[in-house]
């Protein structure tokens, strides 16, 4: 044993061969090592690509050490280990980022030009226009910014100024659409343009009224002060008076004095109303009766769109009839969509078409609204107008697919089309590709980040059956989240099982049965939870496959009588399953055994599922799509719809989602069992 671990110490001589120059001494000691010591020789020629892979792996996060703390002379060594790795782009960014500052064009160009495939070469490239932009080096910038893909709002600004002494007016045109279409504060490299734009008369005082209101309705006082500053003295909001409105709403309506009030009281006072309504639409309307007779009739109907969508939002009666209110009023997209679900609510299958046809084209091809239409027009009667679209839409797969499939009695096996299945020549192909081995490298490093966006990046440009064979590679080598994904970028062909991952079967069998649930529908929730990514953690703190929050865990623990439950073992493969599948038992439980309820519990609170349902009984497609938080909505459709394919994949009796989705009761029907998020 100890002669065996001298030889295998440091005194051996390959750690002089990592380099491609010398293959050749590498390959003679490997063959005179065989001759004289044949059993060692088996287990070096085993070990060996692991060994170099994990000497690799070393000296990458060392180097990657060395970048984030400035140490140029250690990440030079490192790169020069590095050499001839898949991950030698990384070093290059690393050495030339370092020094970007006082790198020549020269440097940075031939790094550009490299035949690399990799993110970091365009993350160099936006990089090089920010600095390029600063300096004002339009030529070169108008050379290099076509080549960018993806590039940020920063660098739109600086590629119209690039523009902008040959083509002034286009330009400050196109800066006035950019203007108008944010809510947000714009980077600085966008002020000249805007400035430019507002002295040229291009972006006037409407414009900028306009955009002040954006920044209004999303609450960004913030920019709304800046704005104003911009305004003419006698269109100028007050501070003062934005700050009273946005921290005390009912004071300040009730102090304001509107009478005679200017047009930029009134809309600091429709701002508070506005706000108001977010948390109670009773208490704005309320507000607003006393006051309304001080408002134009524009300022009415701009009231009333705004109070219907709050009202629609919290499943107010009065949310359609508010929505008449606000007459010819132009709403915005979520205010027309809330429109929608109002009238589904009730049923109005009149008012859900016609809402659906006041949105824009963009908005109606949505697969929701072509799904809401094509019931919409089968409740009044136009069968035909409808199946087309209930036609179009059966070839989704997603949750409006599979419902408009069913409409026209398609069944779920047609749905799901024969798996294309590649072949060991075309896999090791792509396991060749330096892309592919440098995704591979940083997922083993747990670098998940740098490791996602160089796996999206190489696949950006490939086809079906290429994303296939990617997702393949991902999938056997544990990274279940990028097979997923990927498999779900095909368009023409296609492989749901690859699409629909179903690992840690064996391990999670016996808690499913001990709690006597669909297993189709866990892997549907777990899938949505976290792609089976076993490290995942939530910015609020939920951890794991099922993404259990700490403090649910700890419920769950006293309820199974774990008396000796510490919060480390929620990261135990079993006590996680233990625990996750335990609590959905209990939501589905005392949720009417429904799995939409439950659902939505689980993203968002039994409580809240709750509250979402109706005053009377709801179809639950209907109740899924009036679930105000957009994550929650969007989350329950997609389990159900996940549920769908593992039921189909794992062999389950045929089910229809309609059927899943069931009906759900009144409020008055509420099972008050307690949950976690009432204690």
């Amino acid at each position: 044993m100890h002669s065996l671990q001298y030889k295998w110490g440091s005194r051996l001589p390959w750690k002089n061969f990592k380099s491609v120059g010398n293959m050749a001494a590498k390959r003679n000691f490997i063959r005179a090592s065989s001759m004289r010591f044949p059993k060692i020789f088996v287990l070096v020629l085993f070990l060996f690509p692991a060994l170099v892979g994990a000497n690799q792996d070393a000296d990458f996060l060392v180097a990657r050490d060395a970048f984030r703390m400035g140490d140029v002379a250690k990440l030079d060594r490192m790169a020069a280990r590095l050499k001839h790795s898949p991950l030698e782009p990384y070093l290059a960014y690393y050495q030339l980022r370092m020094r970007l500052e006082t790198a020549s064009a020269t440097e940075v160009q031939e790094f550009l030009a490299r035949p690399d495939d990799s993110p970091v070469i365009n993350h160099m490239r936006a990089e090089w226009l920010r600095l390029l932009g600063k300096r004002q080096q339009w030529e070169e910038f108008a050379a290099q910014y076509p080549r960018l893909v993806s590039g940020e709002v920063d660098l739109t600004c600086y590629a119209l100024r690039s523009r902008q002494r040959l083509q002034e007016e286009q330009v400050l045109h196109e800066a006035r659409n950019l203007w108008l279409t944010s809510s947000a504060e714009l980077p600085e490299s966008c002020a000249p343009l805007f400035d430019a734009a507002i002295a040229g008369g291009i972006i006037n005082a409407t414009d900028i009224w306009l955009r002040l209101r954006l920044a209004l309705e999303a609450g960004n006082l913030t920019l709304a002060k800046q704005l104003s500053e911009r305004l003419p003295a006698k269109r100028a909001l007050s501070s003062s008076e934005l700050n009273s409105a946005a921290n005390d709403q009912v004071r300040y309506l009730a102090n304001a004095k509107l009478d005679n009030a200017s047009e930029a009281q009134r809309t600091v006072a429709l701002f508070a109303l506005q706000r108001l309504a977010k948390q109670s639409p009773q208490l704005a309307f309320l507000q607003w009766e006393k006051n309304a007779a001080y408002f134009t009739a524009d300022e009415h109907h701009y009231f009333y769109g705004w109070l219907a969508y709050e009202a629609a939002r919290k499943r107010d009666s009065r949310a359609l009839e508010w929505y008449k209110a606000a007459g010819e009023a132009s709403l915005t997209g979520p205010q027309l969509a809330w429109r929608a679900r109002a009238a589904l609510l009730t049923q109005n299958w009149h008012e859900v078409w016609a809402s659906i046809n006041a949105m824009t084209p963009q908005q109606q091809r949505e697969g929701v609204w072509r799904y809401w239409k094509a019931r919409a027009l089968k409740a009044r009667g136009s069968l035909p107008e409808a199946n087309a679209l209930f036609a179009e839409l059966s070839s989704e797969h997603n949750f409006y697919g599979q419902l408009s499939a069913e409409e026209i009695g398609i069944t779920p096996a047609a749905t799901m089309p024969a798996s294309y299945q590649p072949s060991t020549a075309t896999i090791n192909a792509m396991l060749a590709q330096p892309t592919v081995q440098r995704t591979l490298a940083l997922y083993r490093m747990d670098l998940r980040t740098d490791a996602a966006k160089e796996w999206v990046w190489a696949a950006r440009k490939l086809d079906d059956q290429q994303l296939l064979v990617a997702a393949e590679i991902a999938r056997r080598n544990g990274m279940y989240d990028h097979a997923i994904n990927t498999a779900d970028r095909t368009v023409q062909i296609h492989d749901f099982s690859l699409r629909y991952l179903a690992p840690y079967r064996e391990a999670l069998q016996g808690y499913i049965r001990k709690n006597e649930l669909e297993e189709a529908w866990v892997y549907g929730l777990i899938r949505q939870e976290s792609r089976f990514v076993y490290q995942a953690k939530s910015p609020v703190g939920a951890t794991g496959l099922m993404q259990i929050m700490p403090a649910t865990a700890r419920w769950i623990a006293r309820q199974l009588g774990m008396k000796s439950y510490r919060k480390a073992l929620v990261n135990q493969l079993d006590t996680h399953f233990k625990l996750g599948t335990y609590y959905m038992k209990t939501v589905l439980s005392s949720l009417d055994n429904s799995p939409v309820l439950a659902s939505a519990a689980y993203n968002a609170g039994p409580s809240r599922a709750r509250k979402w349902r109706g005053e009377s009984a709801l179809e639950g497609a209907i109740y899924a799509e009036n679930i105000p938080f957009d994550e929650t909505r969007n989350y329950v459709k997609k389990v159900m719809s996940n549920t769908m394919y593992y039921s189909q994949l794992f062999g389950q009796p045929p089910r229809s989602l309609k059927q899943r989705l069931g009906v759900i009761t009144a409020k008055n029907a509420v099972n008050q069992q307690a949950t976690p998020d009432e204690r």
